[in-house]
């Protein structure tokens, strides 16, 4: 089998491969015998590791011969030959080991997959996307990355060790192509400044980041989705993995990445518009439709039409407080059976949580406690509450919406009105790393960066 072309020098295949130098997943591993040396050159967050050692280093020793060695190369069932020298990067980044002998270079597949070491996704599902989640081993995560996004621009680059105490390690993840230098500097700068608190998961990162702007709303997006991580590495965002954790931290975040889901992506474009929509209008219904009821039930019944406000009072007529009692009475019950859910054994979680809701709704308007159209409108704003996609969202609107509830129980609608357009203002002077944060729509025309 021919060896390397002749016009493809060793220089130009180390100049094609040059760029990947600066990742920390690159190695270059030198092999001495007498007066022979040969480099190997791979990244090993897509290479067996013990294949190398077993079917290349070892044998390169006990072989003790170049020639035998590169004859053995040359039949190798990985062995490619190389044609071009852009093909050997797009080999490398493909799990490919480059050898170099005597001014002579080789390629030989010794890749690696590691999506049995993660499991399937809990938290951010998907129907016809892929199902696998990060795993809380940071190579295994690493390597789902590399073979996700085989661009010569991704760069892996170890930050320092997070935790005073426990001091875990800690990578950075963007493309050099698309991400802000600026934005960059001030990740750095921030991860530099940490103090020397015990930090053990990604999300108790996240809050000691935001500790300086106490906002309520998350301005670092928390994920445990591959593509998610690559389709925001691809816009030029920067991506923290953290040791022992099976979540990222992607920075920075604005409103528009909370409200849409890896789904949007793998489903038509009428479809994907269309859930967007359901989504924002499920926003609207769980943080107004409480306040509405008491503004309206308290101070504005003419809203209705007469047979509406008389079925609705006629509903209350048992009930021996006001609306506003009404409505925080049943929202709290619905807050402790959604955190018991979470507490319990997931194999009787939903079940418990259904029927003691069932129970509970049915009790409470059989004794006079709360109205009928009362367990309807909290069942709409629980439904409401989940159509959100990303948790940390979800838990500040369950906070949010508790404004509204005061303000319409003090002012009627207008103070519905007013607290919305309050929630708007203080959105629009938010920002996450200089970006504006109160953006609900994002293009999905961008340009991905190519190898070249």
């Amino acid at each position: 089998m021919p060896n390397t072309p002749p016009l493809i020098s060793e220089e130009e295949i180390r100049s094609s491969i040059q760029p990947l130098d600066q990742s920390a997943d690159m190695q270059f591993q030198k092999l001495t015998l007498e007066d022979c040396e040969i480099e190997l050159a791979y990244l090993k967050t897509v290479t067996d590791a013990k294949a190398i050692h077993e079917q290349l280093v070892k044998v390169f020793y006990e072989m003790n011969n170049i020639n035998r060695f590169s004859s053995y190369i040359e039949s190798h069932t990985g062995f490619k030959e190389i044609q071009s020298a852009k093909q050997v990067m797009e080999d490398v980044l493909c799990g490919f080991v480059v050898i170099f002998v005597f001014n002579k270079a080789y390629l030989v597949e010794l890749s690696m997959f590691r999506y049995n070491d993660s499991e399937d996704a809990s938290v951010e599902t998907t129907i016809q996307g892929p199902q696998k989640a990060l795993s809380e081993d940071i190579l295994v995560n690493l390597n789902l990355l590399r073979h996700r996004y085989h661009n010569q621009t991704l760069r892996i680059e170890n930050a320092p060790p997070i935790g005073g105490a426990n001091r875990l390690k800690s990578v950075l993840l963007y493309d050099t192509k698309a991400v802000d230098e600026q934005l960059l500097k001030e990740v750095k700068e921030k991860l530099s400044n940490l103090d020397n608190s015990l930090i053990q998961s990604i999300g108790q990162l996240q809050r000691v980041f935001s500790m300086g702007k106490k906002t309520l709303f998350p301005i670092y997006m928390i994920t445990e989705r591959p593509d998610r991580i690559i389709y925001n590495i691809a816009r030029g965002k920067v991506v923290l993995l953290l040791e022992g954790t099976s979540f990222a931290l992607v920075m920075p975040a604005v409103f528009y990445d909370f409200m849409s889901s890896m789904e949007d992506l793998y489903q038509p474009y009428w479809v994907a518009k269309f859930l967007t929509i359901l989504r924002y209008t499920g926003l609207i219904i769980s943080l107004i439709l409480p306040g509405v009821y008491i503004g309206i039930t308290s101070y504005n019944p003419e809203v209705f039409r007469v047979q509406l406000a008389l079925s609705i009072a006629g509903s209350r007529a048992a009930v021996p407080y006001p609306s506003f009692l009404e409505v925080l009475f049943m929202l709290f019950m619905m807050e402790m059976l959604v955190e018991a859910s979470i507490r319990l054994p997931k194999t009787i979680g939903p079940t418990a949580t259904t029927v003691g809701g069932l129970i509970l709704g049915q009790a409470a308007t059989e004794a006079g406690l709360v109205s009928n159209i009362m367990i309807i409108i909290v069942s709409a704003v629980a439904i409401s509450n989940f159509v959100v996609p990303i948790n940390e969202m979800s838990f500040a609107m369950r906070v949010v919406k508790y404004i509204f509830i005061v303000a319409a129980s003090l002012f009627g609608l207008i103070g519905v009105v007013i607290s919305l357009l309050g929630l708007i203002m203080y959105l629009v002077n938010l920002s996450s790393f200089g970006q504006p944060y109160f953006r609900i729509y994002f293009s999905e025309n961008m340009t991905i960066p190519k190898n070249e």
